[in-house]
């Protein structure tokens, strides 16, 4: 994706979520257009207002760690995705994939997390 066009798309949500802001899909779509623009510090602010308006939902909860897992906060970004784990979250291929969690997949309690779920599955 063009950087124009995150921009465009990015500025697009931003006047959605004035006029809306607590339309989560929203948040969800502009959290993942702020980390692929490079705006890591934006994409966690939209994460953590979303587990704020869904704190049962797994996914709130796995972005949240993704975008911890790109600040190097390596610690949080573990318990919090011990927590979408606890709510529901269980694509261990995605896990052993994405590369937000690479600061993450070295880590024991990292190994041990994907153990978890795929003796679940």
């Amino acid at each position: 994706m063009s950087k124009k066009k995150n921009e465009f798309e990015i500025g697009f949500y931003e006047s959605i979520l004035k006029k809306s802001p607590r339309y989560t899909e929203v948040m969800e779509l502009l959290g993942e257009l702020y980390t692929k623009s490079g705006r890591i510090a934006d994409g966690l602010r939209m994460d953590r207002r979303l587990v704020r308006l869904l704190p049962e939902n797994p996914n709130a909860y796995y972005n949240l760690a993704c975008s911890l897992a790109l600040k190097q906060r390596k610690s949080e970004a573990l318990d919090t995705l011990h927590k979408a784990i606890s709510l529901g979250y269980d694509d261990y291929d995605w896990l052993m994939q994405d590369p937000d969690l690479d600061s993450l997949k070295k880590h024991p309690e990292f190994q041990e997390l994907l153990a978890e779920i795929n003796s679940d599955n």
